[in-house]
C-alpha cells in the first residue's frame, strides 16, 4: 500500500497552478494595521459637545487631539447635530442605509454629524451585498460614469492622444494621463486633451504629477480636472509628506478659485503600505480620510484602496473594506471615483469580483482608471481591467442590464477618430512650433495596439519643446486657436466650450461631468433619487439599446449575418 505522507493529487497539483495562488495572502496583524475593518486597537465611537466644539472625539480628549482629529472636529462634523445623531443605535443607521423607504437626505444629514469611529461602527454590521444596496441609493449622481487611463510606456503624445481618441469614443466621462519622465507632461497633457475632445466633445483631462506642475497646468487651461491630491489617515505618514490637512485644503482652494474640478485621492491600505498607521484598521484610518476631504469642501474622493489595492486585497475581508470605503465616501455627499484602478491580483474571477461591488450599484465614476491602454503602457502601475477587457466589460453590461459607462464601437468609428486624433496633435504642434509629428507616426497611432507599434522618437527634442509649452506662457487658449487656424474647427470648438466651463463654475458642483452637448450633469440636477424598485436610474430607452450592442451580435432578421 503507498503512503500519502509525501505524495500530492493531481487534482492539488492542478489547483496550485492556478493563477489565484501567485496571489500574496497574509494573516491579520492588529498591531500593524494589518487588519480590514475591524480591529480591537480601532478607538469606540463618543462625542462631546461643549460651548459650540468638539472637546471630546472618540474617547480622545480633545488637548490630545492629533492634528487630524482638530481638522475633523472643527470642519468635518456638523457640531449642531453630533451629540444628537451619535446617540442613534449603529444597527438602526445602517438599516436605513439599506432600506429604499430611508431618504437620502436624511441619511446625509445624518451622516454629516457622526465621528469617524461611529460610521466604522455603522458600517462593520453590513456585509457585501448591503454595502451594495446602500451604495445604489447614496451616490450622489443619479446617472453612473467611468474614467480612463490614457498613458505611454514612453510618453509618447501621438499614443496618448489616439487612445484618448478611442477612450472618449467608447464612453469615458473622463481621461487621466500621467509621465514616466514629468518634464513630457506638457506635450501629453495637451496629446490627452486633443485627443479627448476628437473622441467626444465635454470629455474633461487630467494629468497627473507632483502638485505645483498638476495646478500650473490646470490654471493654464491645459488640464480640465485634477484628482491626484493625496490625504493619509495618520499624521505620521502626512508629515512624512511634509503636508497637513490645512495645506490640502489650500490647495483644493487654489484649483476651485480657477474653476477647475477637484477631488482629493486616498484609499485602505495607504498608511500600511507607508509603514504608519498606528495600529489602526485600514477602514478607520480611510474614514478620516474620507472626512477630511469633506472638512476640506472639496467635491469628490477617488477612493477604493487607490494604488495600494494588493494591501486590503492580502487581508481576510480586505476587498468587503474597499467597498465599504466607497460607501461612506458617497454617504458623506462626496463625489466617488471607486478605484478599480490598479491589478492587485493574478485570478481574472479575483478582478471581476472586486469589480462587482462598485459596477452593480452603480458609483459616481465605476473606475477610477479603467486603463485606456493596455496594461504594459499603463503609467499607474496596471490596471484591475485593461483594452483587453473592453468586450468582456461590455458583455458583462449586456448581461446584467447595469451601466458601467461604456459601450461597443464599430471599429471604423475607432479608426476614423484615431487617425484624427493624430492628425489634429500633428496640426497642433507645427502651429506651436512643437517638435514634428510625421506621417508615418499618424498612421501608427491608426493602427496601434501598444507603444511598440509607434516610430522612435527624439527624446531630447521632444524635451525640450515640453519646456518650451511652459516657457512661453501656452495656455488651452492657444491650443484652441492652433486647432482652429489648422481646419479642426469642431475640436477647436469642444476645447472652448469646455474652458467656458471653468467661467460658470457648473464643474465645481458634486459628481459634475458634462454631456455630449456640454450639459453640465452633477449632483445639483442629476441628484441620486432611488427609492427602491421602479425607481432611480434605470437602464433603459436608447441607452439599453445602444448597450446590447456587441461585437458579435446574430441578427435575428438574417440569421447567418452578425451586428458590429
Amino acid at each position: 500500500m503507498t503512503t500519502t505522507e509525501n505524495r500530492r493529487s493531481k487534482r492539488t497539483e492542478v489547483l496550485e497552478d492556478r493563477p489565484v495562488n501567485l496571489d500574496g495572502f497574509v494573516e491579520e496583524w492588529p498591531e500593524k494595521g494589518l487588519v480590514a475593518m475591524e480591529s480591537d486597537f480601532d478607538p469606540q465611537p463618543s462625542v462631546r459637545v461643549e460651548g459650540g466644539k468638539i472637546v471630546e472625539l472618540d474617547g480622545r480628549a480633545r488637548a490630545d487631539f492629533d492634528f487630524m482629529d482638530t481638522f475633523i472636529a472643527d470642519h468635518a462634523i456638523d457640531v449642531e447635530t453630533a451629540e444628537e445623531v451619535n446617540a442613534i443605535p449603529s444597527v438602526e443607521i445602517a438599516r436605513a442605509l439599506v432600506d429604499p423607504r430611508a431618504s437620502r437626505d436624511e441619511l446625509t444629514r445624518i451622516g454629516r454629524g457622526l465621528t469617524p469611529a461611529k460610521i466604522l461602527d455603522v458600517v462593520k454590521l453590513m456585509n457585501v451585498v448591503e454595502i451594495m444596496m446602500a451604495m445604489q441609493k447614496m451616490r450622489a449622481r443619479r446617472t453612473p460614469a467611468n474614467q480612463a487611463h490614457s498613458t505611454s510606456a514612453k510618453d509618447n503624445p501621438i499614443q496618448v492622444a489616439a487612445d484618448a481618441a478611442e477612450g472618449a469614443l467608447r464612453g469615458f466621462a473622463e481621461l487621466e494621463t500621467t509621465l514616466g519622465v514629468v518634464r513630457y507632461a506638457p506635450l501629453v497633457a495637451i496629446a490627452l486633451q486633443v485627443g479627448g475632445q476628437v473622441g467626444r466633445g465635454g470629455v474633461l483631462t487630467q494629468c497627473a504629477l507632483e502638485e505645483a506642475t498638476e495646478l500650473e497646468l490646470g490654471m493654464r487651461g491645459i488640464t480640465a480636472y485634477a484628482e491626484t491630491i493625496s490625504v493619509y489617515g495618520t499624521e505620521s505618514v502626512f508629515v512624512d509628506g511634509d503636508d497637513t490637512p490645512w495645506s490640502k485644503a489650500f490647495l483644493a482652494s487654489a484649483y476651485a478659485s480657477r474653476g477647475i474640478k477637484m477631488r482629493f485621492t486616498s484609499g485602505t491600505g495607504s498608511e500600511v503600505q507607508m509603514g504608519n498607521a498606528e495600529g489602526r484598521s485600514m477602514l478607520y484610518l480611510e474614514i478620516r480620510c474620507i472626512l477630511m476631504a469633506k472638512g476640506a469642501g472639496v467635491q469628490g474622493l477617488q477612493n477604493g484602496s487607490i494604488s495600494c489595492i494588493g494591501v486590503p486585497g492580502a487581508v481576510p475581508g480586505g476587498i468587503r473594506a474597499v467597498a465599504a470605503e466607497n460607501l461612506i465616501a458617497s454617504w458623506m455627499d462626496l463625489e466617488c471615483a471607486s478605484g478599480n484602478d490598479q491589478s492587485f491580483s493574478h485570478s481574472a474571477m479575483r478582478r471581476t469580483a472586486r469589480l462587482l461591488p462598485q459596477m452593480l450599484p452603480g458609483t459616481d465614476f465605476v473606475c477610477s482608471g479603467y486603463s485606456a491602454v493596455p496594461n504594459p503602457d499603463n503609467m499607474f502601475a496596471g490596471s484591475n481591467l485593461d483594452t483587453d477587457d473592453y468586450d468582456d466589460w461590455n458583455t458583462i453590461q449586456r448581461d446584467l442590464q447595469v451601466d458601467g459607462g461604456l459601450r461597443h464601437v464599430r471599429e471604423t468609428e475607432i479608426l476614423q477618430a484615431r487617425e484624427k486624433a493624430a492628425r489634429a496633435l500633428q496640426a497642433v504642434f507645427a502651429e506651436l512650433d512643437l517638435p514634428r509629428i510625421t506621417d508615418e507616426e499618424v498612421e501608427a497611432a491608426v493602427y496601434a495596439n501598444g507603444s511598440g507599434d509607434y516610430p522612435e522618437r527624439d527624446v531630447l527634442e521632444d524635451l525640450k519643446g515640453a519646456q518650451s509649452v511652459m516657457d512661453r506662457g501656452i495656455t488651452g487658449l492657444d491650443l484652441v486657436k492652433a486647432l482652429e487656424r489648422s481646419g479642426f474647427h469642431d475640436v477647436a470648438e469642444n476645447l472652448l466650450t469646455v474652458l467656458r466651463q471653468r467661467v460658470s463654475g457648473d464643474l465645481l458642483q458634486t459628481s459634475a461631468i458634462l454631456t455630449d452637448d456640454f450639459v453640465p450633469l452633477s449632483a445639483i440636477n442629476d441628484a441620486n433619487d432611488y427609492g427602491g424598485p421602479g425607481s432611480g436610474y434605470r437602464l433603459q430607452g436608447e441607452r439599453w439599446e445602444q448597450l446590447k450592442k456587441l461585437r458579435h451580435v446574430t441578427s435575428a432578421e438574417n440569421p447567418e449575418t452578425e451586428v458590429s
